[in-house]
């Protein structure tokens, strides 16, 4: 019998809140600095995290063509596998580089990411995109929130410690994996497996008459129907003004979230018990930022956007920088959950701009190239940051620093970009006069 939207949307739904649902993850620089691992912070500000953040970049490409290729459900079940090798590797090994094999196991876990979110697509009809994207968006929110909760609870009344939380994170990501098993398999695809127009007359016809549609795989289609799809999107001059901010302010938040319990570590000079409570926070009033921004119609405060994520762009550096020079971690606790705040109501405000310049089958795409450039940036400030062969081997607060004013020159550089864009125009009415 043929699954229903509803029942496709649930089960999208408790594999994303499984997935997200890691309270292990707000303590996870407290546990690798404990005796349970005994990390120094200097190896991972120096070497675990940065290892991570290139092990996604190399990884994001390939999976991200193999998830049509496959068609979604296997790397779905990929990234569910790599979830449970990821804590197994955290719970039970001891070395530095069994810890680098994880970060691998981490950046095949975030690059399939990719899958979850374009299944949805090619499995439910288009009429229901939007209801069921926001159930899935919900679920997500949901488990890392819950996550959060729990484990500020479960960390301030004492009833777990740092390596009991990865119990947890491991036993939900196994949970994901058999949830993983039971989503239907996917027949098309958008680019390798796909029925164009021509053919929906022969699919109805072979529907009525009771014979299996068979989908070819087509790679020289694929990559004619890519190409075009890229050119379309990127010859646009709004997409690739708002996609460049798009990728520019996600690679210096990837790197904010992956450093700040770091920093929290470095100000507090002892354990920070409160991270937990800190990102549940800055989960649930980033979600709230970016409904609210979703709320918002493009065409009718076309300028009002352009203010509003170029004004945000100073904003999120002047967070960073009061973060770099808080001796309270308190203060800096509360310039991260600010930093979340106005970060993901901008950010929301950038993919609806940028969305509604695209056609439908090109999202995907387009948001994939995106990521991928953001994550080439954050390697590269990863690289002049952190790195003692390539970069300026600097400390964390001097790191924090930089990406203050990482976005402060994103600021300069979009004012910069209105003002040509107003001389442009000007220019070009009094040619046309």
């Amino acid at each position: 019998m043929m699954q229903t939207w509803t029942s496709i949307s649930l089960m999208l739904c408790i594999f994303g809140f499984f997935r997200e649902l890691r309270p292990s993850e707000p303590f996870v620089t407290e546990f690798l600095t404990s005796d349970f691992r005994n990390v120094t912070s200097e190896q991972l500000n120096r070497l675990v995290y940065p290892f991570g953040t290139y092990a996604v970049f190399a990884q994001l490409i390939l999976v991200f063509l193999l998830t049509d290729v496959l068609r979604y459900k296997p790397i779905i079940n990929l990234s569910a596998l790599a979830g449970i090798a990821l804590f197994a590797i955290l719970l039970w090994t001891r070395s530095v580089w069994e810890l680098l094999i994880g970060q691998v196991m981490y950046g095949t876990f975030m690059a399939s990411e990719v899958a979850y979110y374009t299944y949805i697509y090619a499995k439910v009809e288009k009429e229901r995109y939007q209801i069921v994207t926001g159930h899935t968006r919900a679920a997500i929110l949901s488990g890392r929130f819950l996550a959060a909760v729990l484990a500020q609870v479960l960390v301030s009344t004492e009833s777990m410690d740092f390596r009991q939380l990865h119990y947890i994170s491991f036993g939900s990501q196994v949970a994901s994996f058999f949830v993983s098993i039971a989503l239907p398999p996917v027949k098309q695809s958008v680019y390798f497996y796909r029925i164009n127009s021509e053919e929906d007359h022969g699919e109805e016809l072979a529907k009525s008459h009771s014979k299996p549609i068979e989908r070819k795989f087509a790679w020289r289609k694929a990559f004619k129907l890519l190409t075009k799809h890229a050119v379309s999107g990127y010859t646009n001059s709004s997409v690739i003004k708002w996609s460049v901010w798009w990728s520019l302010a996600t690679a210096g938040q990837l790197q904010v979230i992956s450093y700040a319990q770091i920093l929290w570590k470095e100000i507090k000079e002892s354990e920070s018990v409160y991270n937990g409570g800190v990102e549940a926070i800055a989960t649930l009033l980033g979600a709230g930022a970016a409904l609210l921004a979703g709320l918002m119609k493009v065409p009718r405060y076309k300028y009002a956007y352009n203010l509003i994520v170029i004004i945000g762009s100073l904003i999120l550096g002047s967070f960073l920088i009061i973060s770099t020079i808080a001796d309270n971690v308190w203060l800096a606790y509360v310039m991260y959950v600010l930093f979340c705040i106005i970060f993901y109501f901008v950010i929301t405000t950038v993919g609806a701009i940028i969305a509604t310049k695209l056609c439908d089958d090109s999202f995907g795409l387009i948001f994939g190239i995106n990521t991928f450039l953001a994550l080439a940036v954050q390697s590269l400030l990863t690289l002049l940051v952190a790195s003692d062969t390539f970069g300026f081997l600097l400390n964390l607060r001097s790191q924090y620093l930089i990406y203050g004013y990482y976005y402060i020159s994103i600021f300069i550089l979009y004012c910069l970009w209105d003002v040509l864009e107003w001389f442009r125009k000007r220019i070009q009415s009094r040619t046309i006069q």
